[in-house]
C-alpha cells in the first residue's frame, strides 16, 4: 500500500489548518504555498474534506478554508480515507467473495491483521498529537505565519 498524493496533500492541508486553529479562515493560496500543494489539486481535495465535515469552504476573493473540527477529533485515518477511500491492502480483505481462496488462504488472515493494525495506528494519530510532535516536515518552516 502506498499513500496517494491526494492523501498526502490532504494530511498537509489539515495539519496546516490545525496549526492555524479551528475557525480561522485561511486562503487556498497560503495553504498551497506553505504546504507545497498545487493550488488546483488543493481545491479538488478541499471539496472532499468539506464533504467529510473537516473544513468549510468560503468562496470568493476573501474566501478560503476553515477547520471546523478540533484537531484532537481528527485522525490521520479519517483524513486519508476521506480522499482515498477505505484502506484495504488487498481486495480479499474487504470483499472475501472476490477470491475463491479467501476461506482457506493462510495469507488472508495476515492481510486482515495488517489492515487492522494499520488502521488502528492511523486512527490513534490525531492532528493534535501531530502538532505536539511537529511530525510533518513537508510544511515549510514559517513559524510566524502558523
Amino acid at each position: 500500500m502506498r499513500l496517494t498524493m491526494a492523501g498526502e496533500y490532504a494530511v498537509r492541508a489539515i495539519l496546516y489548518l490545525s496549526h492555524k486553529g479551528q475557525g480561522v479562515l485561511t486562503s487556498r493560496k497560503e495553504i498551497s504555498e506553505h504546504c507545497d500543494v498545487p493550488s488546483q489539486f488543493l481545491a479538488k481535495i478541499a471539496q472532499q474534506l468539506a464533504k467529510s465535515g473537516f473544513i468549510e469552504i468560503l468562496q470568493g476573493k476573501s474566501g478560503g478554508y476553515i477547520l471546523v473540527k478540533q484537531p484532537q477529533d481528527i485522525s490521520l485515518l479519517d483524513v486519508i480515507e476521506s480522499v482515498t477511500g477505505e484502506i484495504t491492502l488487498n481486495q480479499c480483505v474487504v470483499r472475501p467473495e472476490s477470491c475463491k481462496m479467501s476461506g482457506e488462504c493462510t495469507v488472508h488472515e495476515i492481510w486482515v491483521e495488517a489492515r487492522r493494525k494499520l488502521r488502528s495506528t492511523l486512527k490513534q494519530a490525531t492532528f493534535e498529537k501531530l502538532m505536539e510532535k511537529k511530525v510533518c516536515t513537508t510544511i515549510k518552516d514559517n513559524s510566524d505565519n502558523v
